[in-house]
């Protein structure tokens, strides 16, 4: 894989206030990549260093090659940004708003009406963008992130504003950039919505890098339980062989928490019995979060 984005051993300080500490990862081309954190953890310093907007206090942040504050021209121009809070000149149309952003990026104006109506904005092309909604203006945000056809796609908070199915078409369109090779990096605290989108995720806390993998990664490394419920058939007693503990659950479930390693005993005891239903829920990515944050917060960095 080719690596389009390397921050090694970056820190950024605002005088005493150290907003982040030696952090290190890549993004490859090719992939989705969640960057998590709460409020104050770093997320919007590291895109900033990214962008070439802030330098880094230390260490190197190299993207497509170059360090993005001093590069060429052309590589800035391969990258999109959506900031969290998008803001245009109300005066302008959808259309308008484009073409002066396709102009700083020296991007084809030819690509607008694709990208309007992409973003489900054709029909509000040529509205000024102050009759625009919250929702409206952030699809506006997305289409002009995308002006250029950037090669690396940073979004702060991309789907707030957005009713479900235009979220659900801009996942889809995400997995599409994706395909053709483009790295994608979302910062959200819509934990349960990148569930399943991301190929990984980088949580931070106070500044720091507390971990970084795949979802299985990171079930490995957490060990967290796996929730395993049942229903039994008819008649069934509310019990289930195998020696360990189930508890009821709504007067006809019967549910326990398996460890890593006894995930399959416990599934075979499940499947002996006769059963109506069957779930199995391993550890969420809302439950990873805060099982590495717990830690960092026990170690008192």
């Amino acid at each position: 894989m080719t690596t389009t984005i390397e921050l090694s051993g970056v820190s950024k300080s605002f005088g005493a206030i150290e907003a982040v500490k030696d952090v290190s990862f890549s993004l490859e081309a090719g992939e989705i990549v969640a960057l998590v954190g709460h409020n104050g953890a770093g997320k919007t310093t590291l895109i900033k260093m990214m962008l070439g907007l802030l330098r880094p206090t230390a260490g190197a942040v190299r993207v497509l090659g170059e360090d993005p504050a001093t590069g060429s021209a052309e590589v800035r121009t391969r990258l999109g940004y959506l900031p969290e809070n998008v803001s245009f000149n109300p005066a302008l149309t959808g259309t308008e708003t484009l073409r002066f952003y396709a102009a700083l990026k020296r991007a084809g104006r030819d690509q607008i009406p694709g990208l309007l109506d992409r973003v489900g904005l054709a029909a509000a092309a040529n509205r000024r963008v102050r009759t625009y909604s919250k929702g409206m203006r952030q699809r506006l945000g997305l289409a002009q992130a995308l002006l250029g056809q950037p090669k690396v796609l940073l979004l702060d908070e991309p789907t707030t504003g957005l009713d479900p199915a235009s979220r659900r078409d801009f996942y889809r369109f995400l997995d599409e950039l994706r395909d053709t090779g483009s790295t994608i990096l979302l910062s959200s605290h819509a934990l349960s919505e990148l569930e399943g989108r991301a190929d990984r995720v980088v949580i931070v806390g106070r500044g720091v890098k507390i971990a970084d993998g795949t979802l299985d990664e990171l079930r490995r490394i957490a060990r967290l339980p796996t929730r395993i419920r049942v229903k039994l058939a008819e008649g069934e007693e509310r019990r289930l062989d195998g020696g360990r503990d189930w508890r009821a659950v709504n007067g006809h479930m019967l549910e326990i928490d398996a460890a890593p390693e006894d995930k399959v005993e416990l599934l075979r005891a499940a499947m002996r019995a006769e059963i109506a239903d069957l779930d199995v829920t391993p550890p969420t990515l809302d439950e990873l979060y805060a099982h590495f944050q717990d830690i960092e917060r026990e170690a008192g960095r």
